[in-house]
């Protein structure tokens, strides 16, 4: 089969770079069937019956995937939170954060998100309270040990609203002297008058 023009790679030149678009063959290996252009019905019932039977596999990732977090914790308990320490425990956390929904357990998604939170904007990760990340890993693996795939569980809600307020009340703090940082970060607003 030639290649046409049309099929060829375009290359858009910027003052500092350049962009290859590459040709977009895919839409010559998808055919329509039938009159109808709307979505196949069968195959996202196929689809979604594919997804069921992988269930029992996403539990298992799921359990691997707290599994790696807890050793990446331990390390960081064993050897300080330093930079491929913290890296490893943020990539641990990152990772659930992006997979927990896609597998059902969005509440194990917003704790990640909320560690994630923590070990990202903390200026100094030393000081990071290994309670608070313990709270956090073992909130994880509570939701996955205890299967607590909806979002309105009440136990896992109010953790994952605590763990958050927590969290951004650490944040405030260990910022306070980066005027701003914070802004769109934290979710809980800095108390107006200051604590005594």
């Amino acid at each position: 089969m030639s290649r046409t023009r049309r099929d060829a790679p375009a290359v858009k030149t910027y003052a500092d770079h350049e962009v290859i678009v590459p040709a977009h063959e895919l839409s010559r290996a998808v055919t329509l069937t039938g009159t109808d252009i709307g979505p196949d019905l069968a195959a996202i019932e196929r689809a979604e019956q594919a997804l069921s039977e992988l269930k029992t596999e996403f539990e298992d990732w799921m359990k691997l995937e707290c599994d790696r977090l807890d050793a990446a914790r331990l390390r960081a308990k064993a050897e300080g939170i330093r930079h491929a320490v913290r890296d490893q425990l943020f990539h641990a956390a990152h990772d659930i954060k992006g997979e927990a929904k896609t597998f059902g357990y969005p509440l194990a998604a917003e704790v990640a998100e909320s560690l994630c939170r923590l070990i990202e904007h903390t200026p100094d990760p030393r000081s990071i309270p290994f309670t608070l990340v313990d709270q956090h890993v073992d909130g994880i693996r509570a939701i996955i040990r205890e299967d607590a795939r909806e979002s309105s569980d009440p136990v896992g809600s109010a953790m994952v609203t605590r763990l958050r307020h927590v969290t951004d009340e650490f944040l405030v703090h260990a910022n306070r002297r980066r005027l701003g940082y914070l802004d769109g970060i934290v979710i809980t607003p800095p108390p107006l008058a200051p604590r005594e």
